[in-house]
């Protein structure tokens, strides 16, 4: 008697003991929840890989492998779309390698100084407004696009220094501040960082604060840092490297702060301004190179001291330093040429001090040595000087910056007239200020930085990011100033480019005195243009164009002149490896009930007196209960034989177990035990389908027969033809500018 399920019972299933497998218990915690959906995709995953996923990832080897094999024949690779490919590789080569060595090569100091035979010029390269570009300065653009925007302005900025650095070799590189877009904007690790009550942030920026100052603080200024590093100091160093500049007395100096480094005025933080000093030194200094005085001038934190500014808030912490170093600039200049003819000389550039012991209350500080003093400031010379500041000096509104300025060429004058239009506004840098920046300084600390200075010969400045040349009233000494391109594509400027300036002024090592005749010159400059990248992308917009006009017409063509297909036809490829290759299994393993077989006699005798023997009776039961005869085993038409044969190679694997066992009926257990059934699963030649017409069809799977694809029509074989080369073009393209642009 079959025992009872019940739910007191020893056989029976507790109503308590099955529970839904996804209920959130009570007791449970949410880390525990996660911890099983993570056992139970991990238990899924393996699941699937072992049940279909294996075979679905061997399938798509197969196909990649066909594919490849199909692509690598001579025909395809030598076609038409893979030879425009090639003129492509040879356009990106030159759009963003060949053109800036073309670009930088045309700016070699022979072909434009003009020093007598024999000089030996100090070579100096001046970069303006860098300002690599960051989260601020581009705040609503998604992340994929500000990422390659970042990425492709680094290249372009890379590659022009690069090829500097390598074909030109300077000296000496002075950079014009706002090394950072948003240096200001980073959070320091000391120090107060709110905005000051009276120069708080434009509404447009007020929404991205919270954001910046959480996200964006002093490890994240310390990468900027590493990312500048990377692309200009490091090909510095490399370039040191070289045999031929083994000896030579190379500088690099970055140390001159722009708005977007500190910003401007009264709305500089003390905390961001310590920060930049500490990692690229003082923004007031004094350095003598190329036997010419160079002064390098806070002028963000000066402007801090105009009369508006102090009028409001109390900002001598800010403008101070530079106010004191200013006052006391004609006695550091003294110090510096001091300096630097002692090194001429061949003696230590630091004076000696008296090595004595003495008491303390009786030493005498009055005799100790030094650079400058009353016996030699008369007659320590006064090198020429040249003066460098982020912000322009001061200039009449209007005052036309010359042919050379790429946002507006000057106006023609009238009819008769030699001297440029005045006031030229388009032509001109405008005078006004805002939120964090003044375009040029005001009037009144201009004429007195020139006054205090003194020998002041030339400037040079950044900020406006174009280049723009003047000639200053009198009251600031009638004093050049050339403002510096920026070596940036992305600064609004479609030419980027750097100042070159040549040094040439040979002294007397003893008295200073110069050797060159009076009145010769002693600088000359040159502007270096870089590529234009908005005119690099048009040519790739006109190939881009000029190819897919090339393909169709060649689409066109290949049902015409039945020309070679360059598409793959999948349809029909895959129709052919169908019938010759089975992915998936072709047997699996079948458990049937035991009333399937007839049971031997010995063991089962009941049950063989009652339904009687297989080896007597010649009937077998089938798995629905039904008895069939030997005479149904006869072939259907609609089988076509394939039944027949199945139907024999069953029976002999009968007879062969009933003969080795020696007695009749199927054998169980023991060394006799017969392997389980298989059902086969056949190929697409079976035309029947599961639980067929056909009796003798039971357990086979359902087949269907794959349609031979109908021919395209010939406008179905332009299209086709015209995505296939195109895709495969585009997407070839596309990776070797990836690669280029990953280089570097």
């Amino acid at each position: 008697m079959a025992p009872s399920y019940s739910s007191n019972g020893g056989y029976g299933y507790s109503s308590s003991s099955f529970q839904p497998k996804h209920r959130r218990s009570d007791s449970t915690s949410v880390l525990d929840d996660i911890r099983a959906f993570l056992a139970h995709s991990s238990r899924s995953a393996w699941r699937f890989w072992r049940e279909r996923g294996r075979f679905l990832a061997w399938a798509a080897i197969v196909n990649a492998g066909r594919r490849l094999r199909l692509n690598l024949t001579y025909n395809r690779l030598f076609s038409f779309p893979h030879l425009l490919v090639a003129a492509w590789i040879v356009v990106l080569l030159w759009g963003e390698r060949w053109v800036f060595h073309s670009a930088v090569e045309e700016c070699e100091w022979e072909k434009w100084e003009k020093w007598p035979a024999g000089a030996k010029p100090h070579h100096l390269v001046l970069v303006a407004d860098p300002q690599l570009i960051d989260p601020h300065s581009y705040p609503g653009r998604p992340w994929p696009l500000n990422s390659l925007t970042m990425t492709i302005v680094d290249n372009y900025i890379r590659r022009s220094y690069t090829q500097m650095q390598a074909q030109l070799d300077p000296d000496t590189i002075f950079f014009l501040g706002d090394l950072f877009d948003g240096g200001r904007e980073w959070k320091t690790a000391h120090g107060d960082f709110r905005d000051p009550e009276w120069g708080p942030h434009p509404k447009n920026e007020q929404k991205y604060l919270k954001s910046w100052n959480k996200k964006y603080n002093e490890f994240y200024w310390l990468k900027e840092y590493a990312r500048f590093g990377e692309i200009f100091f490091s090909p510095w160093l490399e370039a040191g490297q070289k045999p031929e500049n083994e000896h030579k007395r190379r500088k690099l100096i970055a140390s001159l702060p722009g708005n977007h480094d500190l910003g401007f005025g009264a709305e500089i933080k003390l905390p961001v301004r310590n920060r930049f000093e500490a990692y690229f030194g003082e923004g007031n200094r004094v350095d003598v190179v190329g036997n010419h005085t160079f002064v390098s001038v806070d002028t963000v934190s000066m402007s801090a001291a105009s009369l508006s500014e102090v009028a409001r808030q109390d900002v001598q912490p800010i403008y101070k330093p530079t106010e004191h170093f200013i006052n006391q600039v004609k006695w550091t200049k003294q110090k510096a040429v001091e300096k630097e003819l002692r090194y001429l000389r061949g003696e230590v550039p630091e004076v000696k001090l008296h090595h004595r012991i003495e008491e303390l209350n009786k030493a005498n500080f009055k005799d100790q040595p030094r650079l400058v003093n009353e016996d030699n400031n008369k007659k320590i010379p006064d090198l020429p000087t040249i003066l460098l500041t982020h912000v322009p000096l001061y200039r009449p509104p209007g005052t036309p910056c010359g042919p050379k300025r790429e946002h507006w060429p000057p106006t023609p004058p009238p009819k008769g007239q030699t001297e440029p239009v005045f006031p030229d506004h388009r032509n001109a840098i405008s005078v006004y200020r805002g939120y964090q920046y003044q375009n040029v300084l005001d009037e009144k600390q201009s004429v007195s930085l020139m006054e205090k200075i003194g020998n002041v010969i030339h400037a040079f400045s950044g900020d406006d990011h174009d280049y723009c040349e003047v000639v200053h009233a009198p009251n600031q000494g009638s004093v050049r100033e050339i403002t510096v391109k920026s070596i940036s594509m992305a600064m609004g400027v479609p030419t980027p480019g750097f100042q070159m300036v040549s040094l040439y002024n040979p002294l007397d090592p003893v008295t200073g005195k110069p050797l060159a005749s009076d009145g010769q010159p002693t600088i000359q400059t040159h502007l270096c243009l870089l590529p234009n990248q908005i005119s690099t992308y048009l040519h790739y917009v006109g190939l881009g164009i000029f190819c897919v006009i090339l393909l169709a017409i060649r689409a066109f063509l290949v049902p015409v002149l039945n020309l070679p297909k360059f598409a793959l036809d999948l349809d029909a490829d895959s129709h052919s490896a169908a019938s010759g290759i089975s992915i998936l299994p072709v047997f699996k393993a079948k458990q049937e009930d035991y009333d399937e077989y007839n049971l031997p006699s010995a063991g089962y005798s009941a049950s063989s007196s009652k339904y009687g023997s297989s080896g007597t009776s010649g009937e077998r039961r089938t798995r629905t209960g039904s008895v069939s005869s030997s005479s149904q085993r006869k072939t259907s038409p609609r089988n076509g034989g394939h039944n027949e044969k199945g139907r024999s190679r069953k029976s002999s694997v009968y007879s062969n177990s009933n003969k080795s066992s020696g007695t009749k009926g199927w054998s169980w257990g023991g060394k006799h035990h017969h392997h389980e059934p298989r059902i086969q699963i056949t190929g697409e030649e079976e035309e029947d389908m599961y639980y067929g017409a056909s009796t003798g069809s039971k357990w086979r799977a359902k087949q269907s027969r794959r349609k031979k694809p109908k021919p395209k029509t010939a406008m179905g074989v332009v299209v086709t033809e015209l995505w296939t080369t195109v895709w495969r073009v585009a997407w070839m393209v596309v990776t070797v500018f990836g690669w280029l642009a990953w280089k570097g």
